[in-house]
């Protein structure tokens, strides 16, 4: 029997609304820092974000589990996993950019199955079940008919994550070249949205973990877009991927041969 998929996105979009409202009350607040990293901040606020959300969710579904860049929980070996970003574009809240967003994922043995993301800021809520009709607070979605590099707005990460910082900024001055404009966002999930809702057209990144992407790719795919991922360790969690609108001739694009 197929689960009723429409029941867990309904959990993961309250989910999502709760953790990003108690985000918005803190947005202005003196934020605790975690841990500092070279290119990253960790708050205290992502693992408070995760806890709102995983409590909600376990309470609905007890035998799913969680996968989430603050931790796991739930049952172990369950079939059903939700993939969990409490804070996506961290940095971006810490400086008091209003720019980030709640991602959650539900994956049922091994396969995407559904996505929500929300932005707390705009009050925007990106939500899809794999293969049906893409919303926008609940409004339909769909990518940009663009098909010219020249008429694209694209993401393209290029240095801090890239495993290589000249190549990636080598690979941003070339696409650079052959576009209308480049935008980054500081949130990897909203560029994808952004592309699901033919605001962007592409986004390219050389290092990003799955929790990160995993909402917004059904949105995507589900919206007429493309991505493709290339796991970079055993555990198939981080990783590079290349998404666009599926009419772009992105990969001819990036060759630099």
């Amino acid at each position: 029997m197929t689960p009723c998929w429409s029941d867990y996105l309904a959990a993961a979009e309250q989910a999502a609304r709760c953790a990003g409202a108690f985000l918005r009350e803190q947005f202005y607040s003196i934020k605790q820092v975690d841990e500092a990293l070279a290119h990253d901040i960790k708050l205290r606020l992502d693992k408070e974000s995760q806890q709102l959300i995983a409590a909600q969710l376990l309470a609905a579904f007890p035998a799913s589990s969680i996968l989430g860049e603050e931790g796991d929980d739930g049952a172990e070996n369950a079939e059903f996993k939700w993939i969990v970003d409490p804070i996506d574009g961290t940095v971006n809240y810490f400086y008091g950019i209003p720019i980030f967003c709640v991602s959650i994922a539900l994956q049922h043995r091994g396969k995407l199955v559904l996505g929500c993301v929300y932005d707390p800021m705009q009050q925007e809520c990106f939500s899809a079940i794999a293969g049906k009709q893409p919303s926008l607070n609940g409004r339909p979605i769909a990518v940009s008919g663009r098909s010219q590099m020249r008429e694209a707005v694209l993401f393209i990460g290029h240095g801090t994550h890239d495993g290589s910082g000249e190549a990636g900024i080598r690979r941003f001055a070339h696409i650079s070249r052959q576009v209308r404009k480049i935008r980054i966002l500081g949130s990897a999930a909203l560029t994808l949205c952004y592309i699901a809702a033919g605001r962007f057209d592409a986004y390219v990144e050389g290092r990003i973990c799955l929790w990160d992407f995993a909402a917004a790719r059904v949105i995507l795919e589900a919206a007429g877009g493309r991505l493709e991922f290339e796991p970079q360790d055993a555990s198939g969690i981080t990783g590079s991927i290349i998404a666009w609108n599926g009419r772009l001739p992105l990969l001819e694009a990036l060759n630099m041969d």
